[in-house]
């Protein structure tokens, strides 16, 4: 990019943004000059090492801390941003649950659970984030299992389903004031303690055979956000595996 990306001095908050993808999302957004909001539900320290990495590198980032499935959560969320960091220009949506859930195997009260970390709260906060009633962009973060039908994780993927389909909605509700849009990554990386192989064992057959990253998946997302003429739209980081669903 010629010239400076116009994220540069936006403020944005990324939820769940203290590790993995979230936090590439957070050094990403810091490197284009964003001013970054670090949403955190348990991840304090690292939280704060990322806003301490941030702001050695010359950027700005605060951090935040709420469970959004609480209720009035998403909102106070919000607040503590605008306190912190000004009115949000930007909204990445990528704190989330997984849990191993079949239909067979399933209760109401796990998939109430799923669905109010995956879905209500994201959706929540896109629709107190569009209530500033200012410009913004917001990306959602998703998965590229809402191409297929993983029976394993049947409550994950109608989530994540959903919040494709929220995706496109508020993207028309809210046009041309905000653009909404979305990534699907793949296998990324390992679940805590396991190893460097496990994706290789665990991830299934992809066209590309390239270990997608997080900060490929974070490339995706500062694409999508610095893009005036996008909204509605999904983009798989998965090497091709959502083909083969």
């Amino acid at each position: 990019m010629n010239g400076p990306s116009p994220l540069s001095g936006q403020a944005a908050l990324v939820t769940g943004g203290a590790v993995r993808i979230g936090a590439a999302i957070c050094r990403a957004l810091a490197a284009r000059g964003a001013r970054v909001v670090i949403h955190y539900r348990h991840a304090r320290m690292e939280a704060e090492a990322l806003r301490r990495e941030i702001a050695a590198a010359g950027g700005t980032a605060w951090t935040v801390t709420g469970e959004l499935t609480a209720p009035g959560a998403p909102e106070a969320v919000l607040r503590a941003a605008i306190q912190a960091a000004g009115p949000l220009d930007v909204l990445v949506n990528n704190a989330a649950v997984f849990h191993k859930d079949r239909l067979s195997d399933l209760t109401v009260g796990r998939m109430e659970a799923e669905f109010a970390a995956n879905l209500f709260a994201p959706a929540r906060l896109m629709s107190v984030f569009a209530a500033q009633n200012r410009p913004g962009r917001i990306v959602n973060l998703l998965d590229r299992r809402i191409a297929g039908h993983d029976t394993t994780c049947a409550p994950y993927v109608l989530t994540k389903q959903a919040l494709a389909e929220a995706t496109r909605l508020a993207a028309l509700e809210w046009a041309p004031r905000l653009t909404v849009n979305a990534v699907a990554p793949g296998a990324i990386l390992p679940p805590p303690g396991a190893g460097a192989d496990y994706l290789l064992d665990h991830a299934g057959p992809a066209p590309l055979r390239h270990a997608c990253t997080p900060e490929d998946v974070a490339a995706a997302a500062m694409f999508l956000l610095e893009q005036p003429g996008i909204t509605g739209q999904i983009i798989f980081v998965d090497g091709g595996q959502h083909l083969l669903a």
